[in-house]
């Protein structure tokens, strides 16, 4: 059986991307999502019918490909596909700025995340918090509010306000200005471009061709990264005890999704194989998965209301019980 480091060699034939697919799968995507965001403003009246349900269907698809290019962007940012490609360099430098996601800080923030995942006593940069049981029983009242308001489900709905607007671009620049002058830069430049559509298209306009898209691939986004690291059967480790290939099959999820599922994520649900080997292009998570027998048999969730309920009710790490518990099992009303 394959581990540690054994096993991150065995994903080493993987993490060739097929430049052709990367190609494809980036500029299919770029041109899906021009042509929703399009959609939103142009869609034509088709057979008398009102061409206001194709602008709303066609913003609920910019959503889907704002959530399927953010995941391709991703993968870029973990030179994964496309290095050395000036054209894939500005292609997704102005999508990050389009996300309000600024490139920079969104790679510093995410390596930090893969470098210190499933640690108990590490800084929660670019992740939840977590905490055991114990710290949070002794906490204070202004400590458990942060704690659980960043882990609250309502968080993760209005992430497009709370964890991108202010976590991402207001609270990086107030932090450290001169680091962070992008942060503002990015909020600058999405707000001229709200209110461009707002004065030249009106408010409905702007509702389904900015708002909602953001709105939606925002929240999903938040949830999945949430539902990746915090479900049953994720484990946590005292730093001494850590090690990278536990941390990635022990406390990052499989997701279980339908062949359309995986695709509008773009295979982010390979979460496992993902964390063991972040230079596995995206298409190619399935055959890795599929080719190493030791990354088949892994903790999995899935977008079922029945397990987004078992993931949003954990709370704390019980190092006693080995297992992250809700308030039921902390004793607490």
């Amino acid at each position: 059986m394959l581990r540690g480091k054994d096993l991150i060699l065995a994903t080493k034939p993987f993490a060739k991307e097929v430049r052709w697919k990367s190609w494809y799968h980036t500029l299919s995507g770029f041109v899906l999502l021009i042509g929703a965001i399009f959609g939103t403003l142009f869609f034509p009246t088709i057979w008398g019918i009102n061409n206001m349900y194709g602008r709303i269907l066609s913003s609920i698809f910019a959503a889907i490909m704002l959530s399927r290019v953010f995941i391709i962007f991703h993968d870029f940012q973990h030179h994964s596909i496309l290095q050395k490609s000036f054209i894939a360099n500005f292609l997704f430098t102005i999508f990050g700025i389009y996300m309000i996601t600024p490139p920079n800080i969104w790679k510093r923030s995410h390596d930090h995340h893969h470098n210190h995942n499933a640690k108990l006593f590490s800084a929660s940069i670019g992740s939840f918090p977590i905490m055991t049981k114990q710290k949070f029983m002794e906490a204070d009242k202004k400590e458990r509010f942060y704690y659980l308001a960043v882990r609250h489900p309502l968080n993760m709905f209005f992430a497009y306000f709370t964890t991108f607007m202010y976590g991402i671009c207001i609270a990086s620049f107030v932090s450290s200005p001169r680091r962070h002058w992008d942060s503002l830069a990015v909020l600058i430049i999405h707000f001229g471009i709200a209110a461009f559509l707002i004065i030249h298209f009106g408010w409905f306009a702007w509702l389904l061709t900015f708002f909602l898209p953001f709105f939606l691939s925002h929240m999903l986004g938040s949830y999945l990264f949430y539902a990746q690291h915090n479900f049953p059967g994720a484990r946590y480790r005292n730093n001494a005890d850590w090690n990278y290939a536990d941390a990635a099959l022990e406390s990052s999820s499989f997701m279980d999704m339908n062949a359309v599922g995986h695709w509008i994520t773009a295979n982010i649900g390979y979460h496992h194989v993902h964390h063991l080997n972040s230079r596995i292009p995206f298409y190619r998570l399935p055959e890795a998965m599929k080719a190493i027998p030791e990354l088949q048999n892994v903790n999995r969730t899935s977008l079922f209301p029945s397990d987004i309920i078992k993931c949003l009710r954990l709370k704390a790490w019980d190092p006693e019980k080995n297992k992250m518990v809700g308030y039921e099992e902390m004793g607490i009303a």
